[in-house]
């Protein structure tokens, strides 16, 4: 099989870096993770800091074999597929010989492609530069917002009417912006009571 069409059938991903660390936003935060990292972004937030990984040209197209063999070398059995923008690519297969393995696997995506993969975990953080595909609502564990601008917090609202009841709702100030946005983040949490706050705790702990 040619490598473009193995990649087309997730048997092969581009990997921009896979690395082992703690989760440090969300709901698991905290958690030691394997963190697999796909290239390839058609998003484009202005404020990425991973803006390396939106060309998939540039990673190395490996196998989900090696893939996988990455995360054997860790204690942890939390695997994070994020990018980039993870789906993308068909997930299904890479998924599916982890949770093999005995990986519990999550992911972090925009939700701008169709849905794929066997989750234990999605966190679904929508971005305003590409409108999410509709299969990711039914799937959404964890509804992460970043709010860069006031009007995400309306922003925030429309995605979280449309998820399931069920789903986690998280408020996340944007880095650069956190000494505008934390404190009203703040105030709106304590008003609206079904959201949470997550932070970029590896930021303030300086952890990769």
């Amino acid at each position: 099989m040619e490598k473009r069409d193995a990649v087309a059938a997730g048997l092969m991903l581009p990997v921009m870096e896979a690395f082992y660390t703690i989760q440090g936003e969300g709901t698991f935060s905290g958690h030691p993770a394997y963190f697999i990292r796909l290239g390839g972004c058609d998003v484009g937030c202005v404020w990425c800091d991973v803006k390396d990984s939106w060309d998939a040209a540039k990673w190395p197209v490996l196998s989900i074999d090696e893939i996988v063999a990455g995360a054997k070398q860790y204690l942890g059995r939390k695997v994070v597929i994020t990018g980039g923008e993870p789906l993308m690519y068909d997930l299904g297969p890479l998924t599916t010989l982890l949770k093999s393995e005995g990986f519990s696997t999550h992911i972090e995506t925009s939700g701008a492609h169709p849905f794929s993969g066997d989750f234990d975990w999605v966190c679904f953080s929508p971005k305003k530069f590409k409108a999410p595909h509709p299969s990711i609502y039914e799937h959404a564990n964890e509804l992460k917002v970043v709010i860069y601008h006031q009007s995400d917090f309306d922003f925030a609202e429309k995605h979280a009417a449309l998820v399931q009841n069920d789903c986690q709702l998280l408020l996340q100030p944007e880095w650069s912006k956190a000494a505008t946005f934390t404190s009203k983040i703040i105030d709106y949490v304590k008003f609206h009571p079904n959201w949470k706050i997550s932070l970029q705790t590896h930021k303030f702990m300086d952890i990769p």
